[in-house]
C-alpha cells in the first residue's frame, strides 16, 4: 500500500502593493495634502492680519509714518516705542510698513479685480460668439502679451503721473489677457454642454445664457487664479516702487522702503530686512492660498 504525501499549498502571487517595511509609501499624498492645508491656513491668517492692520492703520497706536524724530537709525527691539526700529530720518519702521501695506494691497487688489471683471467679460463674449469676435479678441490679447510687462508698466507710468490710479490701471492691463484667456477657454468648453443647449431650445437669449448658465461655471477657476495674480501684482508694484516709478514719497511703500534702505545696507540691514519680510510673507501667503484654492476647485470639478 503506497502512501502519498500532500505538498503544502504554495502561496499565490503577492498583490501589487507597497511592502510592509515602507509604511510611508501610501501616506505621501495625504502628507502632502495636510502640509498644503496647513500652509494655506497660515497664509490666510497672515493675509487677514496684514489686511486688518492696513485697514485700521489710522486707528492703531502708531506714530505718523512721515513723523521725523531725533531717534535716528534705531535697530529693531531696542526701544519699546519703536519695536521695529527707525530709519535714518527717525521715522518709525512699523508705522511705515503698516501704512505701506495700504498702498501695496490697494493697488494689487484693485488691479486684480479690474482685470478679473474686464478680462472675464471679454473672454465670455469671445468664447461664446466666436468667429470675428474671437479673432479680434486674439489680436488684442496677443498685442498686449507681446510687450514685456515691466517695460509696458514703466512706459505707462512714465507717460502718466505716478499715482495709485495709474499703477492700478497699468497692472490691470497687464493681468487682463490672462483672465480673458481662462474665461474664453472655459466658455468654449461649457457652450456645448446640455444645459446650454436646453436654454437655447427654450428661447433664452445670449445675454441670459452667458450670465445665468456659463458665468457661474467660469467664475470658480477665474477666482481661484485671481489669488495667484494678486501675488504677482504685489511683486510688480514693489518693483515699480523700487525703481522710483511707484507712488511718490513721502507716501510709504514696501518697494520704496527697500530702495531707500539699500543705501545703508551694510550699516543698517534691517532697513531692507523689515519691509522685505513683510513683502515676502504677503506674496508667499497669496501663492499658498491660491494653490490650495486651485486644487480644491479642481477636485470639486472632477466630481
Amino acid at each position: 500500500m503506497s502512501t502519498t504525501t500532500e505538498k503544502p499549498a504554495t502561496a499565490g502571487p503577492k498583490p501589487l502593493s507597497a511592502p510592509p517595511d515602507t509604511p510611508g509609501a501610501a501616506e505621501t499624498p495625504g502628507r502632502r495634502k495636510r502640509s498644503r492645508n496647513i500652509g494655506a491656513v497660515l497664509g490666510a491668517i497672515w493675509l487677514v492680519v496684514i489686511t486688518l492692520a492696513a485697514m485700521t492703520a489710522s486707528l492703531l497706536p502708531l506714530p505718523e509714518p512721515g513723523k521725523i524724530t531725533d531717534q535716528y537709525s534705531v535697530p529693531p527691539f531696542r526701544q519699546a516705542a519703536h519695536i521695529l526700529g527707525t530709519d535714518p530720518l527717525g521715522r518709525d519702521q512699523l508705522s511705515r510698513v503698516v501704512h505701506g501695506a495700504q498702498i501695496s494691497l490697494a493697488v494689487a487688489i484693485g488691479a486684480t479685480l479690474l482685470a478679473l471683471v474686464v478680462g472675464t467679460a471679454l473672454g465670455l463674449v469671445a468664447g461664446y460668439f466666436r468667429s470675428g469676435v474671437d479673432i479680434t479678441f486674439d489680436i488684442g490679447t496677443n498685442t498686449v502679451l507681446a510687450f514685456p510687462p515691466l517695460i509696458l508698466l514703466i512706459a505707462l507710468v512714465a507717460v502718466m503721473e505716478p499715482s495709485i490710479t495709474t499703477l492700478t490701471v497699468g497692472l490691470a492691463l497687464v493681468g487682463m489677457p490672462t483672465f480673458a484667456r481662462i474665461a474664453r477657454a472655459n466658455t468654449i468648453a461649457f457652450s456645448g454642454r446640455e444645459f446650454v443647449t436646453a436654454s437655447k431650445s427654450l428661447g433664452a437669449g445670449a445675454c441670459r445664457i452667458l450670465v445665468r448658465e456659463i458665468l457661474p461655471n467660469v467664475a470658480l477657476p477665474v477666482f481661484s487664479f485671481a489669488i495667484v495674480v494678486a501675488a504677482s501684482l504685489v511683486v510688480a508694484e514693489g518693483s515699480l516702487s523700487f525703481l522710483g516709478l511707484g507712488v511718490p514719497p513721502p507716501a510709504p511703500s514696501w518697494g520704496g522702503m527697500i530702495a531707500a534702505g539699500r543705501e545703508s545696507l551694510y550699516e543698517n540691514p534691517y532697513l531692507v530686512l523689515v519691509p522685505g519680510m513683510f513683502f515676502f510673507l504677503t506674496v508667499l501667503s497669496l501663492n499658498m492660498t491660491g494653490d490650495w484654492a486651485r486644487d480644491r476647485i479642481g477636485r470639486e470639478s472632477a466630481l
